[in-house]
Protein backbone atom coordinates (compact mmCIF):
# COMPACT_ATOMS: atom_id res chain seq x y z
CA UNK A 1 0.00 0.00 0.00
CA UNK A 2 2.80 2.33 1.01
CA UNK A 3 4.22 1.59 -2.81
CA UNK A 4 1.20 2.87 -4.51
CA UNK A 5 0.62 5.81 -1.99
CA UNK A 6 4.54 6.67 -2.39
CA UNK A 7 3.93 6.52 -6.43
CA UNK A 8 0.97 8.54 -6.76
CA UNK A 9 2.28 11.09 -4.58
CA UNK A 10 5.10 11.34 -7.31
CA UNK A 11 2.75 11.12 -10.35
CA UNK A 12 0.49 14.13 -8.50
CA UNK A 13 3.79 16.20 -8.25
CA UNK A 14 4.72 15.37 -11.71
CA UNK A 15 1.42 16.18 -13.30
CA UNK A 16 1.29 19.67 -10.80
CA UNK A 17 4.96 20.90 -12.23
CA UNK A 18 4.19 20.38 -15.75
CA UNK A 19 0.97 22.06 -15.24
CA UNK A 20 2.55 25.18 -13.77
CA UNK A 21 4.74 25.38 -16.67
CA UNK A 22 2.16 25.23 -19.12
CA UNK A 23 0.17 27.61 -16.99
CA UNK A 24 3.89 29.84 -17.26
CA UNK A 25 3.95 29.63 -21.21
CA UNK A 26 0.77 30.39 -21.68
CA UNK A 27 0.57 33.64 -19.14
CA UNK A 28 4.58 34.76 -20.27
CA UNK A 29 3.86 38.07 -22.75
CA UNK A 30 6.75 40.40 -23.45
CA UNK A 31 4.17 43.26 -22.28
CA UNK A 32 2.89 42.15 -19.05
CA UNK A 33 0.28 43.92 -16.49
CA UNK A 34 1.21 44.26 -12.58
CA UNK A 35 -1.69 41.32 -12.26
CA UNK A 36 -0.13 39.02 -14.42
CA UNK A 37 3.66 39.75 -13.18
CA UNK A 38 2.36 38.78 -9.87
CA UNK A 39 0.88 35.78 -11.22
CA UNK A 40 4.33 34.25 -12.97
CA UNK A 41 6.05 35.17 -10.44
CA UNK A 42 3.83 33.08 -7.78
CA UNK A 43 3.31 30.47 -10.07
CA UNK A 44 7.25 30.17 -10.45
CA UNK A 45 7.61 30.00 -7.19
CA UNK A 46 4.60 27.20 -6.69
CA UNK A 47 6.77 25.43 -9.66
CA UNK A 48 9.90 25.42 -7.34
CA UNK A 49 7.65 23.70 -4.63
CA UNK A 50 6.87 21.45 -6.68
CA UNK A 51 9.77 20.30 -8.37
CA UNK A 52 11.45 20.08 -4.60
CA UNK A 53 8.15 18.04 -4.52
CA UNK A 54 9.10 15.10 -7.51
CA UNK A 55 12.26 15.35 -6.32
CA UNK A 56 11.37 13.78 -2.84
CA UNK A 57 8.72 11.96 -3.51
CA UNK A 58 11.08 10.22 -6.58
CA UNK A 59 13.67 9.59 -3.90
CA UNK A 60 11.41 8.27 -1.72
CA UNK A 61 10.15 5.95 -4.58
CA UNK A 62 14.21 4.96 -5.76
CA UNK A 63 15.00 4.33 -1.64
CA UNK A 64 12.04 2.97 -0.19
CA UNK A 65 9.32 1.65 -2.18
CA UNK A 66 10.72 0.94 -5.51
CA UNK A 67 12.98 -1.79 -6.84
CA UNK A 68 15.91 -0.96 -4.80
CA UNK A 69 19.27 1.32 -5.49
CA UNK A 70 20.92 -1.28 -7.33
CA UNK A 71 18.46 -1.70 -9.61
CA UNK A 72 17.97 2.28 -10.83
CA UNK A 73 22.00 3.26 -10.39
CA UNK A 74 22.58 0.64 -13.01
CA UNK A 75 19.37 1.35 -15.04
CA UNK A 76 20.92 3.76 -18.23
CA UNK A 77 17.09 4.91 -18.46
CA UNK A 78 16.93 6.19 -14.90
CA UNK A 79 19.93 7.93 -15.81
CA UNK A 80 18.39 9.76 -18.84
CA UNK A 81 15.35 10.28 -16.49
CA UNK A 82 17.22 11.98 -13.91
CA UNK A 83 19.36 13.99 -16.42
CA UNK A 84 16.58 15.33 -18.30
CA UNK A 85 15.00 16.91 -14.55
CA UNK A 86 18.04 18.01 -13.77
CA UNK A 87 18.62 19.95 -17.01
CA UNK A 88 15.11 21.53 -17.31
CA UNK A 89 16.10 22.35 -13.65
CA UNK A 90 18.94 24.65 -14.91
CA UNK A 91 16.95 25.67 -17.57
CA UNK A 92 14.31 26.82 -15.43
CA UNK A 93 17.09 28.94 -13.74
CA UNK A 94 16.70 31.71 -16.26
CA UNK A 95 13.27 32.54 -16.03
CA UNK A 96 12.98 32.24 -11.99
CA UNK A 97 15.96 34.95 -12.42
CA UNK A 98 13.85 36.75 -14.40
CA UNK A 99 10.71 37.05 -12.08
CA UNK A 100 12.67 37.35 -8.98
CA UNK A 101 13.82 40.27 -10.60
CA UNK A 102 10.71 41.86 -10.04
CA UNK A 103 10.20 41.38 -6.83
CA UNK A 104 11.14 45.43 -6.39
CA UNK A 105 8.68 46.74 -9.12
CA UNK A 106 5.50 44.04 -7.48
CA UNK A 107 6.37 45.40 -4.44
CA UNK A 108 5.65 48.96 -5.45
CA UNK A 109 2.67 48.21 -7.35
CA UNK A 110 4.46 48.33 -10.73
CA UNK A 111 3.90 46.33 -14.00
CA UNK A 112 8.22 45.03 -14.54
CA UNK A 113 9.56 45.88 -17.83
CA UNK A 114 11.27 43.85 -19.52
CA UNK A 115 13.18 43.90 -22.82
CA UNK A 116 12.03 42.03 -26.08
CA UNK A 117 15.28 40.40 -26.01
CA UNK A 118 15.12 39.18 -23.14
CA UNK A 119 11.30 38.11 -23.26
CA UNK A 120 12.07 35.86 -26.35
CA UNK A 121 14.91 34.13 -24.46
CA UNK A 122 12.81 33.65 -21.29
CA UNK A 123 9.56 32.08 -23.80
CA UNK A 124 12.64 29.88 -25.54
CA UNK A 125 13.39 28.78 -22.80
CA UNK A 126 10.26 27.45 -20.97
CA UNK A 127 9.26 25.96 -24.73
CA UNK A 128 12.42 24.15 -24.77
CA UNK A 129 11.39 23.09 -20.57
CA UNK A 130 8.20 21.44 -22.25
CA UNK A 131 9.87 19.78 -25.14
CA UNK A 132 12.88 18.40 -22.28
CA UNK A 133 9.75 17.20 -19.89
CA UNK A 134 8.05 15.46 -22.29
CA UNK A 135 11.00 12.64 -22.99
CA UNK A 136 11.39 11.96 -18.55
CA UNK A 137 7.76 9.93 -19.13
CA UNK A 138 9.11 7.76 -21.95
CA UNK A 139 12.45 7.21 -19.84
CA UNK A 140 10.24 5.95 -17.15
CA UNK A 141 8.90 3.57 -19.32
CA UNK A 142 11.71 2.20 -20.57
CA UNK A 143 13.17 1.77 -16.72
CA UNK A 144 9.91 0.66 -15.94
CA UNK A 145 9.88 -2.07 -18.09
CA UNK A 146 13.59 -2.98 -17.57
CA UNK A 147 15.19 -1.73 -21.08
CA UNK A 148 18.50 -0.03 -19.99
CA UNK A 149 19.67 -2.29 -17.68
CA UNK A 150 23.77 -1.82 -17.83
CA UNK A 151 25.49 -5.61 -18.22
CA UNK A 152 27.76 -6.67 -15.81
Amino acid sequence: MAYAIAAYLHFLAIFVLFALLVLEHQLFRPSLSFERARSLFRIDVAFGIAAALVLATGLARVIWFGKGLEYYLQNSAFHAKVGLFVLVALLSIYPTVTFLGWRRHLKAGQAPALSDARARWVKMTIRLELLLFLFIPLAAALMARGIGVIAR
